[in-house]
Parts: C-alpha cells; sequence; structure tokens
C-alpha cells in the first residue's frame, strides 16, 4: 500500500556535520520525526581545499548502512539533506564529491547540500519567512521572503561572528587581563574566574595560541562571563553588548514588516542561549529597540531536525525555500531546469 504517492521502505535522509561530530538521522518521508539517529564523535576535517569530503564519506556511508539495516535492509532513501558549518566558504569538495558517491552508494538522485544557517533556519522556522539567529561558539543571522536568502556575519572569530560565545569569551578574558595588567576596563571578577579555568594570567598565552580550537577555548569563558554579569558591570557590559551585535545581525535579514504592520519571526537557536537570563535580558530589550515589529521565538528544532524536514520537503516535491549556489544547493530531477529559484545573497 502506498501513502502520499511514496512506497513503503522509502525513508529520507538528514546530516548535520558541526564542530562536535556527525550526526545522522533516518526518517519516513511522511513522519514527524527521526526513526533513528547515529552520532559520530569525530568531526569532519577541513584542510587547504576545504571541508574534506572523504573524510565525511568515510563516516556517512557506513552509518547508513547501519540505519538501513536497523530498519529492514532493503529501504530506499528518496531524498537526503547534508548540511554542514563551513559548507558555504569550504564547501567545493563537497558539492564536488558528495553527490556522485551518494548516487552510487544508495541510488540517491535527490540531495540537498546546505549551510548549517539553512538547516538551523528550517528547524527552527520551517519554510516561512523569517529570520534565524544560530549562535554557539560562532554567530550567524539568515533570513528569507522566500525568494532569496540574506545573510549576516558567519565570518568566523577573527573576522567577525559578534556577540556569539568566542566572542564573549574573548571580551571577558581580554578584561581579566587588563585587570592583571592594571589597565583600565579590568574586571578583578574575570580575572579571578581566568586563574581558576587556565592558571596564572600571564600563562594564558602560551596556553592559548598553539591550540588549534582556539575559538572552542575563547567560548569556554563565555560562561564565566555570564556568571560574573549579577556583581561585576565589566561582565555585565560585555553581554550587553553582544546582545547589541546579535540584534544587529538579526536586523539585517529580517524580511521587510508586512502591510499589516507586523513583523517577522526572529528565531533564536544554539547553545548560546542556554545562557539564559544574563544575555536573554539585554538581548530582548534590544531587539525591542531594534526591531519593534519582531516577533522574537526560540527555536524549537535544531539543524538536524531542519536536515529532515528539507529532505521530506524535497522528496515530496514541496521545497519552499529559495537555492543559493553556495549557502543550498540541490540535485537531482527538475532542479537543472530552475524548478527552484536561485537567489544570490546582498
Amino acid at each position: 500500500m502506498e501513502s502520499d504517492g511514496h512506497a513503503p521502505g522509502e525513508y529520507v535522509l538528514g546530516v548535520d556535520s558541526g564542530g562536535s561530530g556527525l550526526r545522522v538521522a533516518l526518517a519516513t518521508v511522511d513522519g514527524d520525526g527521526p526513526l533513528d539517529t547515529v552520532a559520530c564523535a569525530e568531526p569532519v576535517r577541513t584542510g587547504p581545499s576545504g571541508i574534506d569530503a572523504g573524510h565525511l564519506l568515510d563516516q556517512l556511508l557506513p552509518t547508513v548502512r547501519l540505519l538501513l539495516a536497523r530498519h529492514g535492509g532493503d529501504g530506499r532513501i528518496a531524498a537526503a539533506t547534508i548540511g554542514a558549518a563551513g559548507m558555504a566558504t569550504l564547501g567545493d569538495r563537497l558539492r564536488a564529491e558528495l553527490p556522485p558517491a551518494l548516487t552510487e552508494a544508495f541510488g540517491l538522485r535527490r540531495l540537498a547540500l546546505a549551510a548549517d544557517a539553512v538547516t538551523a533556519y528550517a528547524g527552527a522556522v520551517g519554510q516561512r519567512p523569517g529570520a534565524v539567529v544560530a549562535a554557539g561558539t560562532g554567530l550567524i543571522a539568515l533570513g528569507t521572503d522566500l525568494t532569496r536568502w540574506r545573510r549576516a556575519d558567519g565570518w568566523g572569530h577573527l573576522l567577525g561572528d559578534s556577540g556569539g560565545g568566542a566572542w564573549i569569551g574573548r571580551a571577558g578574558l581580554d578584561a581579566a587581563m587588563r585587570a592583571h595588567d592594571g589597565r583600565r576596563g579590568g574586571s578583578p571578577a574575570l580575572l579571578a574566574r581566568l586563574e581558576a579555568v587556565f592558571g596564572p594570567a600571564p600563562d594564558l598565552p602560551g596556553r592559548l595560541y598553539p591550540r588549534t580550537d582556539r575559538p572552542a577555548v575563547l567560548a569556554s569563558f563565555a560562561p564565566e562571563v555570564a556568571a560574573c554579569a549579577a556583581h561585576d558591570p565589566v561582565a555585565e557590559a560585555i553581554l550587553r553588548d553582544a546582545a547589541g551585535h546579535i540584534a544587529e545581525a538579526a536586523a539585517a535579514v529580517c524580511p521587510q514588516a508586512g502591510a499589516d504592520g507586523s513583523g517577522c519571526e526572529v528565531a533564536l537557536t544554539g547553545g548560546l542561549f542556554r545562557m539564559g537570563e544574563p544575555l536573554l535580558v539585554p538581548l530582548r530589550e534590544e531587539l525591542a529597540r531594534q526591531l519593534p515589529h519582531a516577533r522574537a521565538v526560540p527555536g524549537p528544532g535544531d539543524p538536524l531536525a531542519g536536515s529532515l524536514r528539507i529532505a521530506q520537503a524535497l522528496a515530496t516535491e514541496g521545497l519552499r525555500l529559495p537555492l543559493h549556489p553556495t549557502l543550498f544547493r540541490v540535485t537531482g530531477p527538475g532542479q537543472e531546469s530552475g524548478a527552484f529559484p536561485v537567489a544570490e545573497a546582498p
């Protein structure tokens, strides 16, 4: 018996590749959530030519076979979405190598390759107009009116990610080092937390600079800033500045308010917002000031849930989100003919 034109045993696949590893989920074409999920702890490597497609496939292919075997072994994958951090700027090898590899391995004909900000959007907002701010170690904002994407920040800890975890942590460590030196703007409270977490302040450069995971190390100090904010004006000011940057990114990508004066939905998703009220209180104030008609909502889904949503929409020819050459590309029947618009970000 068939359902909605799809035979029993047809599945969709969702993949989320990020700094903490690779997650893979299997769902039915018309299901409400994943049937099964496997997490691969090793993050996909990034080299001089971008994200390592071979390393991703080495983890992905056996994981998909395992998931299919758990559910009878004779199912077919109707569509898949692979969301990856860095897809927009480092994803050339993924876009070149993944479609033929997955077609050969599983007969897959419909595949979406998306930046993790796109899958975060789909998980938090769905296929409606709106905006999402995805914030963890870094920060990126993405919005759409369903004709094109608008992106703000997500440029990494050296060039941007303003208001994200690494940005907050670095600002907190700067204030701590200023207190150590006796310079203006220092925070004795943050200096005490630096020494409790990392050891003597003069040793911090030697501990930090050789690390290849510097953004994550910087972000690990952000909760210390939040913990000090209630009694330390320097820490409080850092979080208020972060809230301003987050609201600015949201304002830059929000679709224009509708004719009835209503504003767009802004979803906040990612681990940064688990810092709670020390960040959320000033953020709500900044959003009210910069986006007075927007509706700020917590993101109900994560990037893996968004990957599955996109795959289900692709399998049922119900995809409404706009394509983009690097942020969101789809391969499969009908795509080469322009069935979905390709829109450049401004």
